[in-house]
Parts: structure tokens; C-alpha cells; sequence
């Protein structure tokens, strides 16, 4: 007779276990000097040591202090020893940094959302959450114009002494804002034009202008940032700042860029183009050194860049062409760098 074979029994099922890993509980710490099988090892977390409670031998130091945080509502005892949350920002002296947050599970009650609004309301006061807003603006707006975090740092401490001393109480924030992005720029040598600032945030440049103008007053600013002439004595808005700029976005080469800074500060020792706005004194001064190098750069692509019209370049053209003598340098012409005919008597 032939008999089926049966299942396995259980017994002979082999369970391959998973290996687990943890922390070796057998290595333990002692003093090499005592040899304490059982030693005595103190944390010290005001100095971050680890020691031996026998000898004093120090064992480990960097170590990191796991005990709770705790919080002290005592009013001026002492600081608050306290080390939960982020970093302290000294815009925000004197607020209150640390947030609560109100889950938004309450079984559909609708408790959460009412919940979350009290604390809102209860946590800052108005002018803390206008100042909150305006810095998080002003990080947004510097962050789309490739402006360095220096730049949004003095932003905001104009901004925040403006707001105490207010100053410019009335006008909309996105002017305020404009106004100390613009002097920020100043300040950090990085220049922009009101036309750039009032394209990012949609100001007017009749409106920004007059908040720049109660800043400059209230801050004792160095007069002639919104001059429409060339200001010698205020480099940081002078066209020779603005020109490297330019020809980065033009792809002109650094050759180029120092034979028209150089064509720039001659025109302004001549007084030629005086009167002109920074950005039009740029726009022309690269125009004419294009055609005088032979690159090939068209009036409509460069008043795109500069933000100025093609016939206001074209007017300054001609204005260094009459001059052209006193601001080519012989040199340059010896050496092949620039080429006279290649200038057009009109353009």
C-alpha cells in the first residue's frame, strides 16, 4: 500500500530570525587609573566633562546635557535657562519667539480653528504681527531679486526704526518696504535704480520717492540718491556701479567693461552729459563703447537691460561722439583695443 507522505511537523520548521541591533550592554565604562569595577562616573554639564567621582580623572568631554528643559516665570531673576526652540533674533528683542500650535484633529468639532484664533490673538499684539509681516515680505522680495541676506538684514532694522519712531505712519507697507530695500542697497554698495525697486514691488515711484524722501531726513542719509544727475561724490549710485551689472547681462567681456568705466569717470571730469540719470549715462556710455570696440550690441537690447528707451541712449551717444577725442584714450587705439571709425557720426 502506498501512504501519502504527511505535512512537516511544526518541530521541523526552521524560523530564521531577523538579526536585531542595539547598543553593546556588556562594554562598560571605567577608570583606567582606579580600575573600579563598579566606578563612580560623574556628568559635569556646566563644563560638558565626564569624571571619575574617585580620582578626578577626566574621561570624556564634549557631552551633551539630556536632562529636561525647564522654563522660570519669575520676573528679573536671573536669565531664563531655557533652550527650546530656534535662535534669538535680535530684530525681535523683547517679543515673545517661541510659537504654540494648536492641533487640527478635534473630531470635526471645529474646536481646533477656534482655538487656533484665540492664540493668535493672545500670543502677539498688532504691531507685533505687522512687524512679522514686513520682515517675511522683505526676505521674499530680496530673495526674488538675488539680493544677499545683508541687504534683508538692514532692510529690517530700517524698517523696525521706522515702525517705533513712526515715521511713516499712513503710507502703505509695501512702500515702506520699498523705501528700505532701497537705502539698504545704498548702504551695502549693491545700487538699484527706482525703476527695479518699484518693478518688484509694484510702488509706484511717485510714492516710493516720498517715503525715501522722510527716511533720508529721519536717518541723516547722504543726499543725491534720487538726483538725476551723476553724483561723484556718492559712488554707490553712480553709473560706473550700475555698468557691471549691465554688461553681465549683456555678455560683454571685462576688457570692455574697464574701457567704458574708463570712458565714464573722463565724461564726467568733462562735464559731458551732465544732468543725465545714471541709468542713462550707462546705457549710452556701453552703447558707444560697443561700437568703438566692435561689439555687436544693438540700442533696443541694451535700453531692455537698462530699463531706459532706445532714443535716450542714442541722445547720449551723441553727446560722447561730439566729445569722442577727450574720452578715447591713444592708447587704446595704438594697441588695437578701440577703432575711431567705427563710430557712426549719427546713429
Amino acid at each position: 500500500m502506498a501512504y501519502s507522505q504527511p505535512f512537516p511537523l511544526a518541530a521541523n520548521v526552521q524560523k530564521v530570525q531577523q538579526p536585531t541591533y542595539g547598543p553593546d550592554l556588556a562594554v562598560r565604562l571605567i577608570c583606567p587609573d582606579c580600575r573600579d569595577p563598579n566606578p563612580n562616573v560623574v556628568e559635569e554639564f556646566g563644563s560638558g566633562d565626564l569624571v571619575c567621582g574617585g580620582c578626578g580623572l577626566v574621561l570624556g568631554d564634549r557631552i551633551v546635557d539630556t536632562r529636561s528643559e525647564w522654563r522660570t516665570f519669575a520676573n528679573d531673576e536671573g536669565d531664563d535657562p531655557s533652550r527650546v526652540g530656534a535662535a534669538s533674533d535680535p530684530l525681535f528683542e523683547g517679543m515673545e519667539q517661541l510659537d504654540t500650535v494648536i492641533g487640527f484633529r478635534d473630531g470635526g468639532s471645529g474646536a481646533a480653528r477656534e482655538l487656533q484664533r484665540a492664540a493668535s490673538r493672545s500670543q502677539n499684539s498688532r504691531s507685533e504681527r505687522n512687524l512679522h509681516t514686513a520682515f517675511r515680505d522683505i526676505g521674499s522680495w530680496c530673495d526674488q531679486f538675488s539680493l544677499p541676506k545683508t541687504i534683508s538684514d538692514i532692510a529690517k532694522q530700517l524698517y523696525k526704526r521706522s515702525d517705533e519712531e513712526k515715521l511713516l505712519r499712513g503710507k502703505p507697507l509695501e512702500a515702506v518696504i520699498a523705501a528700505c530695500i532701497f537705502i539698504a542697497c545704498r548702504q551695502a554698495r549693491v545700487p538699484r535704480t527706482f525703476r527695479e525697486i518699484c518693478n518688484l514691488t509694484h510702488v509706484s515711484k511717485k510714492t516710493l520717492g516720498q517715503c525715501y524722501k522722510v527716511l533720508e531726513q529721519a536717518f541723516n542719509l547722504a543726499p543725491g540718491a534720487t538726483a538725476q544727475g551723476s553724483n561723484a561724490s556718492n559712488p554707490s549710485t553712480g553709473p560706473e556701479k550700475l555698468l557691471v551689472r549691465y554688461c553681465n547681462h549683456l555678455d560683454l567681456p571685462v576688457s570692455v567693461q574697464s574701457i567704458c568705466s574708463d570712458i565714464i569717470v573722463a565724461a564726467r571730469e568733462h562735464g559731458i552729459a551732465d544732468g543725465r540719470s545714471p541709468v542713462s549715462i550707462a546705457g549710452g556710455a556701453i552703447y558707444f563703447t560697443c561700437l568703438l570696440v566692435g561689439q555687436d550690441r544693438s540700442a533696443r537690447r541694451i535700453g531692455e537691460v537698462a530699463g531706459v528707451s532706445e532714443g535716450t541712449i542714442k541722445l547720449v551717444y551723441k553727446l560722447y561722439y561730439v566729445d569722442r577725442d577727450k574720452l578715447v584714450k591713444e592708447e587704446w587705439v595704438k594697441d588695437g583695443k578701440a577703432n575711431m571709425d567705427n563710430l557712426p557720426a549719427e546713429r
